[in-house]
């Protein structure tokens, strides 16, 4: 257990935030799904959006979020490609 003020005070604000984080992942996880399940140019926005605010914030690494987004855009461009 911490023993000084501030050491208990970053305690308490590291617990808090990681509730934001396991939040936000999830938030970020459920646009991912969402998307691959129904790919449609508002759901790609979407998704791409809590992306890239997750990789700006901290909650995934930079890299990571831009990887997904990479992913998204290929099955989104696989599915509006013309088969033949």
């Amino acid at each position: 257990m911490a023993h000084l003020k501030s050491a208990i005070k970053r305690a308490a604000r590291a617990g808090e935030l990681a509730k934001q984080n396991k939040a936000y992942k999830s938030k970020v996880k459920r646009a991912i799904k969402d998307t691959l399940e129904n790919i449609t140019v508002e759901n790609v926005r979407s998704a791409t959006s809590v992306i890239d605010k997750a990789g700006a914030r901290g909650v995934m690494h930079k890299n990571a979020a831009r990887r997904q987004k990479s992913r998204i855009a290929r099955r989104a461009n696989a599915a509006q490609a013309p088969k033949s």
